[in-house]
């Protein structure tokens, strides 16, 4: 619970500097009541790099994530085979409200984890990530693809 909570307080030391952030494609702005944070991504947008995701690979970066980007909302499901580490899956529609949290996923678990309704993008993130950060329902991903390439709520 330590290492969480020093990613806590990393995060809430940043969030004045993210606030005015622009939108692009190797960030992503999660933000809500609980707060806001920043994550480097990797966009994986064809079919090969989304069944690829983080297979086989040892670890993530504190602040770093992988987003999904589906061509449509649909329901979604993702599991964890050849995962060696374990994450938070997070879905959120085609607006970038989420949808659900699939939190600490097992690493090589091979059960579906499954959105709760349609979604069309995913972050996965360090397990535990989202619970440290007390992320709710009313948390929003920004990133330069969601909105058609408008401005979506964490951009500037």
């Amino acid at each position: 619970m330590n290492r969480y909570f020093a990613i806590v307080a990393s995060v809430v030391c940043c969030i004045g500097s993210i606030a005015a952030a622009d939108c692009t494609e190797d960030h992503v702005h999660l933000s809500g009541a609980w707060g806001s944070a920043r994550f480097q991504v990797e966009v994986m947008d064809d079919a090969a790099e989304r069944a690829r995701g983080l297979m086989h690979r040892p670890h993530l970066g504190k602040f770093s994530a992988m987003l999904f980007v589906y061509e449509r909302e649909r329901p979604l499901s993702f599991w964890m085979k050849n995962t060696l580490i374990g994450l938070d899956i997070l879905f959120f529609d085609g607006a970038g409200r989420l949808v659900n949290i699939r939190a600490d996923a097992i690493p090589g678990d091979a059960t579906p984890l499954r959105s709760t309704g349609p979604a069309q993008y995913v972050l996965e993130i360090n397990a535990g990530l989202a619970a440290a950060l007390k992320m709710g329902p009313d948390t929003v991903l920004s990133h330069a693809r969601l909105a058609g390439g408008e401005k979506t709520p964490g951009c500037v």
